[in-house]
């Protein structure tokens, strides 16, 4: 017996002008732009405007490697404005000494520890069920509009999440 190849499922398109087609996740990048404005985000917003652009324009090549891909460059230039300090002069090897000595320096090192930590958990919990990433940006919308936030990435949302769920996890089991 031959088995039938599952064909790709399409997403739904909307009702538009002759000629455009438009989907749901055109509409939703739509209003993360709108979103992004209204909460005063404009990484939010420009990000999300860059990406239905490039889905406007076909661009599917540009958005596979931006979703493969993505998370490491911007990894890679977050990493190179925390290293720059170091070239500029601005931190010297002295200065990092004094203040591992310190309990600010020490509490600091802890929490970049356990942020790291939780940065792994969030790539893998993200990576393993996609569908938190919109509960992920919603809530930095609302962080940003009702508590002054900065939308630093979804790594962190997702290790936070991940603790979150672990947390529930052992207080629901009976």
């Amino acid at each position: 017996m031959l088995l039938k190849k599952k064909r790709a499922r399409r997403p739904r398109e909307l009702p538009c002008r002759k000629g455009f087609r438009m989907h749901g996740g055109t509409v939703l990048l739509a209003l993360v732009v709108l979103l992004g404005i209204v909460a005063r985000s404009p990484l939010t917003s420009v990000g999300a405007a860059a990406i239905l652009l490039l889905q406007l324009m076909s661009g599917q090549t540009w958005l596979n490697w931006i979703e493969h891909r993505g998370v490491e460059i911007g990894l890679l230039f977050l990493t190179l404005a925390m290293l720059a300090p170091f070239a500029t002069g601005k931190i010297a090897g002295a200065d990092v000494l004094a203040a591992m000595k310190s309990w600010p320096g020490i509490i600091a090192l802890t929490g970049g520890v356990i942020a790291t930590h939780l940065n792994k958990q969030g790539i893998e919990l993200l990576s393993g069920d996609p569908q938190l990433i919109i509960g992920m940006i919603v809530g930095s919308l609302l962080g940003i509009v009702f508590f002054g936030g900065i939308p630093v990435g979804p790594l962190m949302a997702g290790g936070l999440t991940a603790l979150f769920l672990q947390l529930y996890s052992w207080l629901t089991r009976g």
